[in-house]
């Protein structure tokens, strides 16, 4: 691959269900904001569900109404910072696949929709700081809590073109995000969407296992290209 910058492909990672398995400490938070707001508290198995989509989203269905969502938020975020930002784990080998990446010529850039504040310390806190060019991630304000305006900034900011590049994401709203796009997009299994909601919605390339990511890329990518 060329040593150009502009003409290198890039990669657009999810965080959460992509690179980490975040589901304790948001879940955990999740079911304290509920009850300080006195409302019953699903039980831990039945909010996985919340893990990818905006914070706000997932507390407006919970709640049935817009009425205390930015309540609940802070609630979530005051607990969230306190003791779930690093009950966290990343998946096995996804350090090794991100390094596999890079030496393969990838740019890579974190696109999450977890406020950036928190994302950048989960990246640090796991050792990711040097896989990634930069940084991407919505802001406090709820400003690009939406993913598929997040990867416009992203292609925009940078200069990218989308045909350079693929998202990964375990969600379907990343997967939406890329076809919004106009870019390939690998659905990894591993993560809380499953295998159903990832081709439901267009996923480019499936992968299964963290270690067949480099070879993924490859394909979506050669999808894109015509190879």
């Amino acid at each position: 691959m060329t040593n150009s910058s502009a003409s290198r492909p890039f990669i657009l990672f999810d965080l959460d269900g992509t690179l980490v398995d975040p589901a304790p400490g948001i879940v955990a938070s999740v079911q304290h904001a509920l009850a300080k707001l006195e409302q019953e508290a699903p039980a831990y198995q039945d909010l996985h569900w919340v893990i990818g989509p905006p914070l706000r989203h997932s507390f407006e269905k919970l709640l049935g109404s817009d009425t205390f969502v930015e309540r609940a938020v802070d609630l979530y975020r005051e607990a969230y910072s306190a003791s779930g930002l690093f009950d966290a784990a990343p998946y096995d080998g996804i350090r090794d696949a991100l390094a596999s990446l890079r030496r393969c010529g990838y740019r890579l850039f974190l696109c999450t929709s977890k406020p950036l504040l928190f994302a950048r310390q989960v990246i640090h806190h796991f050792g990711f700081s040097g896989c990634f060019e930069d940084l991407f991630g919505a802001e406090l304000d709820a400003r690009f809590d939406d993913k598929g305006t997040l990867v416009s900034h992203i292609l925009s900011t940078r200069n990218l073109r989308r045909e350079d590049g693929c998202m990964v994401g375990d969600r379907a709203f990343d997967v939406l995000a890329a076809r919004q796009n106009g870019m390939a997009s690998i659905g990894v299994t591993w993560g809380y969407g499953g295998r159903s909601e990832l081709q439901e919605n267009g996923a480019t390339v499936l992968c299964e296992r963290v270690g067949d990511l480099p070879d993924c890329v490859h394909r979506a990518l050669g999808q894109i290209s015509g190879d």
